[in-house]
């Protein structure tokens, strides 16, 4: 067999295309990539990164602008004191309104009760006031004033542990009567809560006239008075019963 240049030349052209290939074929297979290759990785894990975060952030709008729908607005008339609602006043300050009355704290009779002192009463009301979302001095104001800063006098006597008349209708009838303070208090406040939203109660009722009160028709506390409750309802018929328990609170927060 003759070989002249040219075929020669083939060969060694057949040769090194061979040699190349297989020079690439181990880079590749090494993970070695070209420089324009390299950019074109990184460039589409930015990509992917920056769609990555758009869709988070996207995300974030969407939850952040999604109203919170379980929980209630809260509407202020002008001029008015909302039974429910977040509160400022601290337990200090109901047994400072106390204490300033000058009555002395009837420790031998709630102290079976559970509430020997008054700093255990008021924080009784301000965590049951708290746990139904009313504000604590309404419900402590308005204690002051159904028992004469727990003096009593009325229907009612103090052993009933009855801190708001629930159940009192005259003529001698002594309304309910519950077997500790506690338990006096909260049925006091699911009351206050049926007079002032429609909103269901957050602990099990033991008031057992929860069921007779129009919910949410007195959800201020100077409507709780009947005789200035637009709908005529409320709590008691005597005047401006509210309005004096708004005056117990202004002046429990001075």
């Amino acid at each position: 067999m003759k070989w002249n240049s040219n075929t020669v030349k083939r060969y060694m052209e057949a040769g090194l295309a061979v040699l190349i290939a297989f020079i690439l074929g181990l880079a590749g297979s090494a993970g070695v990539l070209s420089p324009r290759a390299a950019e074109n990785e990184r460039t589409g894990a930015a990509v992917a990164d920056d769609s990555t975060k758009a869709g988070e952030e996207n995300e974030n709008k969407t939850l952040a602008s999604s109203p919170d729908t379980g929980e209630t607005k809260e509407t202020i008339a002008d001029g008015q004191y909302p039974i429910m609602g977040n509160s400022n006043v601290t337990v200090q300050e109901m047994v400072d309104y106390f204490n300033a009355s000058g009555e002395e704290y009837p420790a031998e009779e709630l102290s079976g009760g559970g509430a020997d002192s008054i700093e255990t009463f008021c924080q009784m009301y301000y965590d049951e006031a708290t746990a139904e979302g009313v504000r604590p001095e309404v419900a402590f104001a308005q204690t002051m004033k159904e028992t004469g800063f727990l003096q009593y006098g009325g229907d009612a006597s103090i052993e009933q542990f009855n801190f708001a008349g629930l159940g009192t209708t005259g003529n001698g009838v002594p309304g309910n009567s519950y077997p500790d303070v506690q338990t006096g208090i909260r049925a006091q406040i699911q009351h206050l809560k049926a007079y002032a939203t429609a909103d269901s109660l957050n602990q099990e009722c033991v008031d057992d006239r929860y069921e007779y009160v129009k919910k949410g028709s007195a959800p201020y506390v100077q409507w709780l008075g009947q005789q200035e409750n637009p709908e005529g309802l409320g709590w008691a018929t005597g005047d401006n019963y509210g309005y004096d328990i708004v005056g117990m609170i202004e002046d429990m927060t001075e």
